[in-house]
């Protein structure tokens, strides 16, 4: 395991993080407690320091899990938990319970450290944009965490580029603690936010997180072949189908799993972006772990471009044009170093 720093900070994480959505089986499909704890070992014996949960995660399993798994060398570990969503078990009247604002952040951070047994939390992530909330208050309450010492560094997860670009200017004109990271879905299978959210963030020098790096188990063959493990889909689209078989071929030819070629086509795109492994078994960690020691061709990325057809839309595809940038720069454009 190689490391690199957290977007724009000084934090030292690992090259993967461990996804820790599978620890605990309250929601029916995840890893039993002593399952959980041999994932992290191995992830931990592999060099990893990055874990993820969310104060949701199995209802809260995850995060008790993940403390029992850090408590031997808290400091050794990078922590991140999410606020925003609110648990199963929660009063359904409670209408404050969940969402974006100061007084479900602050709950839901000292529910955390609670679970995980911890005095703080390495990174806390905003979950989901509630479109409610005023971005000031959470930016404020934010930085109000991180003065007090319970949060180190605040990042967003499924939250739009525009937002995100308005809180690292509202933290700029005010002096606060700016956002590292943003956590998003990001897959051969899944590459809308190639159009706004990634570039956003490699222009800000922001971590990208990640997460469905293996496509909901389409991109590894589950839904090309017979397959008794877990399914959370019950019909996926003929294209879905083909591009999953395609990266079985690429597997096939270069000796690699479909995991490692699909979670290496994300590790080898441009920016500073994180895959997030999410494992029920040793197993698959043991095998997404693999990823590490392979390197995709030019020739095969190629390929899995070609046949993951995408288009950025408007106004990028029309901005990038032949036509456009010669009513631009006129003959001058290959001459310019970018």
């Amino acid at each position: 395991m190689r490391y690199r720093l957290l977007g724009p900070s000084g934090l030292r994480v690992s090259e993967l993080c461990l996804g820790t959505m599978t620890f605990g089986e309250d929601w029916g499909w995840g890893a039993d407690k002593a399952t959980s704890q041999q994932i992290f070992s191995r992830f931990a014996e592999a060099g990893g320091n990055f874990i993820d949960t969310s104060n949701n995660y199995t209802n809260g399993t995850s995060e008790r899990y993940v403390g029992e798994c850090i408590a031997a060398e808290r400091d050794r570990y990078v922590v991140a938990t999410k606020y925003t969503l609110r648990l199963d078990s929660s009063n359904p009247a409670d209408i404050n319970n969940g969402g974006n604002s100061r007084k479900s952040m602050l709950r839901s951070v000292e529910n955390s450290l609670r679970r995980l047994n911890t005095d703080y939390v390495d990174l806390l992530y905003l979950h989901m944009w509630d479109f409610t909330t005023p971005l000031v208050e959470v930016m404020q309450a934010a930085n109000q965490l991180i003065a007090a010492g319970k949060v180190l560094y605040f990042a967003f997860s499924d939250t739009p580029a525009w937002v995100v670009s308005h809180a690292l200017g509202l933290a700029e004109a005010h002096g606060w603690a700016r956002p590292v990271a943003l956590q998003l879905p990001y897959s051969l299978r899944s590459r809308d936010v190639e159009r706004a959210e990634i570039p956003m963030a490699n222009t800000h020098q922001l971590a990208v997180l990640a997460w469905g790096v293996l496509g909901g188990g389409v991109l590894t063959g589950k839904y090309s072949q017979p397959d008794d493990r877990p399914r959370r889909e019950s019909d996926v689209a003929a294209p879905d189908i083909a591009l999953g078989e395609a990266v079985m071929a690429i597997a096939r030819a270069s000796g690699r799993s479909p995991a490692q070629v699909a979670i290496n086509w994300v590790r080898q795109q441009p920016g500073n972006i994180i895959p997030i492994l999410g494992c029920r078994s040793l197993a698959q960690l043991d095998d997404n772990l693999g990823c590490l020691d392979v390197v995709l061709s030019p020739d095969h990325l190629d390929q899995l471009g070609a046949i993951a057809p995408f288009t950025l839309g408007f106004p990028y595809r029309f901005l990038h044009s032949a036509h456009v940038r010669k009513l631009i720069f006129g003959e001058t454009f290959a001459l310019l170093d970018r």
